[in-house]
């Protein structure tokens, strides 16, 4: 394409947002107090010079202090795949906090059992305890892995994400070893004393990586997902599964993003046997709030080991992780809100996005390519689909991802400001969706046409 031209679209949308948000502009300019001015840096990860700031939301919608309101496809990515402060889940909420009282006070309520069995039903693990986050889930899954096995280091797929696990931030190396990955902050030390990496869909480099005989758990997305979708090939999960199994070592799912595939992830939707199970961000339906499963024998040989203190200083918990609060959320939300029902609509809509987006590559045949994972869907700027973390970063192109999510956020959408993510919930509609189906394409139009 015309690289000049998309240089003169994106410079023009920037100027539009910085028109149309003085507001947002305005309180990103006075933020003196916070690191990077923002509350969390990441969200300076966002197309233009300032991020829009929050007034309200519901459901899909958004609105900003601006007054703009937004159709949102990017859903706290992940976080609010429920969508925004659903009617039960802020009922649960209420009730917990302001009537019966106590959002944390470090005792069990009886609403941690329901979950407890409820995602046993969905993903099939037996055992359950509960974190704040899944980087947290995913921290002390890798301790129980690596106490129970006796080995030091943790395999992850290049370009995977488990949050800012420490062990997790590895890439494979243009000369196909691993190498810490690029932008990595403090690391306590070199990525390689405590980790593997292989491609995801390459069977023979984990098995090279395996074959060293220190890897005490494979931790890994049934399909790539932070890089922009990348799916298993036929055999490869089994594969893996086969693998971790003959060389004597765990296999961690991170279903974190992955349960979009629906009530069970990939785990429950694609037959997998893993050892432990992470999961995150939308059990809660925006409270904070994750989990961690384990099969039933690896929870007994974890609490019949006498030298393992589980209930101290084990480095396994944290104060407010199981708190009632977050329970009570989750029980609301995998009761009333993410059930087995609201998948079958959310894939539905998502299929239409997914058919929406290829037919406004189709119409200019852009060499792009369209990926799909139950209610997710994402676009990449490469065709064929990438198969690997490595190939789905080296297909980035920030210019044209930057003009992309401005154009639509000025015409009232939002995606994931991380990549070209879109995640239906259930109040998402049709209507929605062909929204971004027509302002997609005149976005192409413009660029191309």
């Amino acid at each position: 394409m015309d690289r000049t031209r998309l240089q003169q679209l994106l410079a023009r949308e920037v100027a539009e947002a910085e028109r149309r948000n003085p507001r947002s502009q305005a309180a990103y300019e006075r933020a003196d107090h916070l690191f990077g001015r923002v509350p969390m840096t990441w969200m300076n990860k966002t197309a233009g010079a300032f991020p829009r700031y929050l007034d309200t939301a519901r459901g899909a919608r958004i609105t900003d202090i601006d007054g703009h309101e937004y159709i949102d496809f990017c859903l706290g990515d992940t976080g609010a795949m429920a969508g925004h402060s659903p009617a039960v889940v802020a009922e649960a909420v209420r009730s917990r906090f302001a009537e019966l009282g106590g959002a944390t006070a470090m005792l069990p309520t009886e609403d941690a059992e329901w979950v407890g069995a409820e995602l046993t039903r969905r993903f099939g693990l037996t055992r359950w305890s509960f974190s704040l986050t899944a980087t947290d889930a995913n921290r002390w899954s890798i301790r129980l892995a690596r106490a129970v096995t006796g080995r030091p280091k943790i395999l992850v797929n290049s370009y995977s994400y488990h949050g800012s696990v420490d062990e997790s931030l590895i890439v494979v190396s243009p000369d196909g070893r691993g190498t810490s990955r690029p932008g990595n902050v403090g690391a306590p030390c070199d990525v390689t004393l405590t980790s593997r990496v292989a491609e995801f869909n390459d069977l023979a480099q984990l098995e090279r990586e395996l074959a060293h005989g220190d890897v005490a758990a494979v931790l890994m997305e049934p399909a790539l997902t932070n890089i922009g979708i990348v799916l298993p090939e036929p055999g490869y999960l089994e594969g893996v599964r086969e693998l971790t199994r003959q060389y004597g070592t765990l296999l961690i799912n991170d279903e974190t993003h992955t349960f979009s595939a629906g009530p069970g992830g990939c785990t429950a939707a694609w037959g997998l046997e893993p050892d432990l199970l992470t999961i995150g961000k939308a059990i809660g339906g925006g409270i904070p709030a994750g989990a961690y499963g384990l099969s039933a024998e690896l929870a007994e040989k974890l609490l019949d080991r006498d030298d393992l203190d589980l209930v101290d200083m084990g480095g396994v918990g944290g104060t407010l992780a199981g708190n009632a609060l977050s329970v009570a959320a989750t029980r609301a939300t995998l009761e009333h809100v993410l059930t087995d029902d609201a998948f079958d609509g959310m894939s539905k809509l998502s299929e239409r996005f997914e058919a929406g987006v290829r037919a406004g590559i189709d119409a200019w045949a852009l060499p792009w390519s369209v990926s799909r994972l139950g209610a997710r869907t994402e676009y990449r700027f490469a065709d064929s689909a990438p198969r690997t973390g490595t190939e789905s970063a080296a297909a980035a192109d920030s210019e044209l991802e930057d003009y992309l999510h401005l154009y639509l956020a000025n015409r009232g959408i939002l995606l994931t400001p991380f990549h070209n993510m879109a995640l239906m919930c259930p109040a998402t509609t049709e209507e929605d969706v062909d929204t971004h189906t027509d302002v997609f394409a005149a976005a192409l139009s413009e660029l191309v046409g």
